[in-house]
């Protein structure tokens, strides 16, 4: 019985070696294609390890000279911040030595208005405009002026202290944001591929909203800085006119002080001149009107020691009347008596005018005593109220009240604390 074969394609030698040749050809080609990958795929981790490895390299010196960069900008600001903040400290003395000065003012406008209601304690002729109710005046017009003044001065450190501090925040922001960031920046900086705080992050080359450029980053804190140098130079120049005008003020009000004490003083010796001159001439009117007095009563006597010769003159020339017949002579004591009799009357007639005359001098003379009396009571009147002026004036002499004798007067505590001594 024949052997069946299964039913199979048959190839030929050619096929077949050509079949092993495609074989080999098809090994040796993809050997040299996995070789070609192998070497470029050495090549490529090669090259993305050492990119790789200058790019952290790079970015680690990017860091580290950003953080140089804000801690430069940090100092800047630090430093900034330190002189924004003595500028604050030193304005706000000036401000506060400016309310000193100027509520310490209220002394001398108390003083000025109690001198002119006391000088308004004058009566009659000595009620005159003079030059220390002119002094006076312009006193209270020049405190007046300086209180103004230094109100304005107080305004001004009030709003220049409001900028500076609206400075300081925006620097305190600034360095605050500095301080974040370069906390960051340096736990960026001290990351390495190694750090067990490290993992994949979704959208992680998102750009955050409201991000700024380096330059913008840069003129931000240097607009901040600049602000803040500029307000402190403007604050300086604030301090520097309130010292002026503090020294200013202070040399005007001493000044008019001077003036006003100098026109007191020179009034006061003008009432003492003239209370002098009156006392005076009280003094010689009362002695003229004493020997006055002694001369009237001399008259008066002299008038009464003409009575008896008068009687007897004319006695005499009555009782010769009745001579009889040719015994009524004109003789010569007829021509005698009549002459005495005509001489006692015009004596008499002389004495009486003389009294009279007397009499009248005397009048004035009691008149201008009792207008000298006058004058004088008006004198002293004046004079003591202007020496009670520079009683109330020494008050401006005295030394400054301490922080805490100022709150007690302003407290009112002193004030009782005097009524319970009292």
């Amino acid at each position: 019985m024949a052997t069946q074969l299964r039913p199979c394609t048959r190839y030929q030698p050619p096929d077949w070696f050509t079949n092993n040749y495609t074989i080999s050809t098809n090994a040796e080609r993809q050997q040299s294609a996995s070789h070609q990958v192998r070497q470029e795929s050495r090549f490529l981790r090669n090259e993305t390890d050492n990119q790789t490895k200058w790019d952290q390299h790079s970015n680690n010196v990017r860091l580290a000279d950003r953080i140089d960069n804000i801690r430069q900008w940090k100092e800047i600001l630090e430093k900034t911040l330190a002189d924004i903040d003595k500028e604050i400290a030193d304005l706000s003395e000036a401000k506060e030595q400016t309310e000193l000065a100027l509520e310490a003012k209220n002394l001398p406008t108390d003083v000025a208005i109690e001198c002119l209601t006391l000088r308004e304690g004058r009566q009659g002729i000595d009620v005159v405009q003079d030059e220390v109710e002119n002094q006076l005046h312009k006193e209270v017009e020049v405190i007046e002026g300086i209180k103004k003044l230094l109100q304005q001065r107080v305004g001004e450190g009030f709003e220049q202290l409001c900028l500076l501090q609206e400075a300081r925040q925006q620097l305190q922001g600034d360095l605050q944001d500095k301080n974040i960031a370069l906390g960051i920046d340096v736990d960026q900086y001290n990351l390495s591929d190694r750090s067990p705080n490290i993992s994949y992050k979704p959208d992680s080359l998102r750009v955050p909203k409201d991000s700024t450029t380096p330059q913008q980053w840069e003129d931000f804190s240097r607009y901040n800085k600049e602000r803040a140098e500029a307000e402190m130079k403007a604050s300086t120049r604030l301090r520097e006119s309130i010292h002026h005008t503090l020294q200013q003020t202070a040399n005007d009000l001493e000044a008019q002080r001077l003036a006003t004490e100098y026109a007191y003083r020179k009034r006061i010796h003008e009432f003492e001149r003239a209370r002098d001159e009156l006392e005076w001439q009280k003094k010689n009117t009362e002695e003229e009107i004493e020997e006055l007095l002694n001369d009237i009563r001399g008259i008066e006597a002299a008038i009464r020691a003409k009575i008896n010769p008068t009687k007897l003159a004319q006695t005499r020339l009555e009782n010769r009347t009745y001579r009889p017949n040719v015994e009524l002579c004109r003789d010569a004591p007829q021509y005698g008596l009549t002459d005495e009799v005509k001489q006692l009357e015009a004596t008499k007639r002389a004495l009486e005018e003389k009294l009279k005359q007397a009499k009248h001098a005397l009048d004035g003379l009691e008149q201008n005593l009792h207008r000298i009396n006058d004058d004088l009571a008006l004198k002293n009147n004046s004079l003591n109220m202007d020496n009670r002026c520079m009683d109330v004036r020494k008050k401006l002499q005295t030394r400054p009240p301490t922080a805490v004798e100022r709150n007690l007067s302003l407290t009112g505590m002193q004030r009782e604390r005097s009524a319970i001594l009292a």
